[in-house]
């Protein structure tokens, strides 16, 4: 079954590295999250997802695990991670790792070994062919490089080597079986580490690239999934609490066939969440919906978003997000009142949201150099902006040695600066979850269904159970007349909206939640 901690739960993403920094070293550290605890309870958020905190060389900002069961030393010890865990539940809070199953650092002892040419019980531990000579085609490898006669599997950099799962469609003799004993032992492994941080109180896991562990697995991905269900009847068993998010952004196999509590709605071109927020890359320029008079359409969302809602729901949930550390920040194209829709939606809709460290003040994309192996996502890492001292509040040390630039401009976002101001973004946000929590039929599975969806027209009206919820992202005012409205009142409202005789009445870039008097 579900966790029901889920029903009622707001997320709070923290790159760690970037959240604050309490030894004057330049690099966020756990005993930092530990001091902001308390303002991440007072945001509303009531559940934490940690970007890896383990051993790592940090060639993919710690995606590269080195140690699964060894906290990195630049954010402390395994013992500061516990206490974390410990001083979150105090509050209230739980606390997902991220777990990253697919590949891990090419220094991970596991590694080491399976490139040794005598075979040994790490062997097949990752996809090798038998051969130097012999390539993995259609997949990237490496081969050349170790004492071992064959060419091993990369999943994404160079330094990150695939592990085995097995292959679905085995065309080669070297290719496991997703039931061999090489990828059975694997996928204990990987339940092993779960154990290890489950039993020290750890809430659960997001899972990076959850799609990727069977190679050559079909189109709806079963043989992975069945991977997934078998954690999933391991928590059920032994840690029935735990929740699972997965990145995968499809419900249909992730929610359905995985058995995942919930998969993240993420930032693929062209789906439905793509157009709400970050759909400039279309011709004629910006049509994100929450874009003031973008022209952009509800019904593009709708039309892939519901076929998902109504496959997974009763099942799981899908957890939209503002934001996540692999995405431009929604500042990068939105205003700061546009912004405050685009949360509202997202805090009223069903699932279970995400806030991404810093969104909620509208910290900036940032043109800055690549950092362990950001690239372009490393403008939407840089360190949170606290205050206006020095490095905004982040670190003590010296701007040239904290790890990443922080936003110097004379207008940069702080949370001091909008704590104490009613009408900025972070007050609104805090206004916005604690309506959620206040409120049963704005959580996770209170029943969704669209009123009004005009092509291309305002307002989109939708309920979840006896509430009615409205948004105009555009200039205008508008008004609609339905007979669902009659009776009711605004119990929230961003801008003055008003109903009266069963019309509804709003003025440009609005939101409402109306309910029954």
């Amino acid at each position: 079954m579900t966790p029901e901690w889920l029903k009622d739960t707001v997320f709070y993403e923290i790159y760690p590295q970037s959240f604050l920094d309490t030894n004057a070293d330049g690099i966020g550290d756990l005993e930092g999250i530990i001091r902001r605890l308390d303002y991440i309870k007072d945001l509303g958020c009531n559940a934490l997802w940690i970007n890896p905190c383990f051993e790592s060389p940090f060639m993919d900002a710690g995606y590269d695990v080195s140690d699964y069961k060894k906290v990195a030393e630049r954010y402390g010890t395994n013992d500061d991670l516990i206490r974390l865990f410990r001083e979150a539940h105090a509050r209230g809070i739980r606390v997902l790792l991220d777990l990253v199953p697919g590949h891990t650092s090419d220094r991970h002892p596991w590694f080491t070994e399976s490139c040794k040419a005598e075979p040994n019980e790490y062997s097949g531990r990752y996809v090798w062919t038998d051969g130097a000579f012999k390539g993995i085609g259609g997949h990237p490898y490496i081969s050349g490089m170790k004492e071992r006669a064959g060419a091993y599997m990369l999943n994404f950099f160079a330094s990150q080597p695939a592990l085995n799962y097995g292959w679905l469609d085995r065309t080669e003799s070297w290719m496991s079986a997703t039931d061999s004993p090489e990828a059975l032992s694997t996928r204990e492994a990987m339940k092993d580490v779960m154990r290890f941080w489950l039993d020290r109180g750890c809430d659960g896991f997001r899972v990076d690239m959850a799609d990727s562990l069977v190679k050559n697995d079909d189109a709806d991905k079963h043989a992975t999934a069945a991977i997934w269900r078998d954690v999933r009847n391991m928590l059920d068993s032994d840690y029935p609490e735990a929740a699972l998010v997965s990145e995968w952004s499809s419900p249909f196999q992730a929610i359905c066939l995985g058995g995942f509590h919930m998969d993240f709605y993420l930032d693929h071109h062209g789906n439905g969440y793509n157009t709400l927020l970050r759909d400039w890359e279309t011709e004629g320029g910006d049509h994100s919906y929450f874009k003031k008079d973008s022209g952009g359409d509800i019904g593009r969302f709708l039309s892939d978003y519901l076929p998902k809602y109504e496959a997974s729901r009763g099942l799981g949930y899908i957890s939209m997000f503002t934001c996540n550390h692999d995405t431009p920040r929604p500042s990068y194209s939105l205003s700061t009142d546009e912004l405050k829709l685009a949360y509202a939606f997202i805090l009223t809709m069903p699932g279970v949201p995400f806030i991404y460290y810093g969104d909620e003040i509208g910290m900036r994309y940032l043109d800055v150099p690549t950092k362990e192996g950001g690239y372009q996502r490393t403008g939407s890492r840089t360190p949170m902006q606290w205050d206006n001292s020095i490095n905004h509040g982040f670190s003590e040390a010296t701007p040239d040695d904290i790890y990443l630039p922080t936003d110097n401009s004379e207008n940069a976002p702080t949370v001091e600066a909008q704590s104490g101001d009613p009408g900025s973004l972070l007050s609104e946000t805090r206004r916005l979850t604690a309506l959620r929590h206040s409120l049963e039929d704005l959580q996770a599975d209170a029943p969704f269904s669209v009123i009004s969806a005009e092509n291309c027209g305002y307002p989109f009206l939708y309920s979840r159970g006896s509430l009615i919820v409205a948004v105009n992202p555009s200039s205008s005012d508008v008004r609609v007349q339905s007979v669902e409205l009659a009776g009711r009142k605004i119990v929230y409202s961003i801008r003055s909206c008003s109903v009266e005789d069963g019309v509804l009445s709003m003025p440009g870039q609005s939101f409402a939640v109306i309910s029954v008097t």
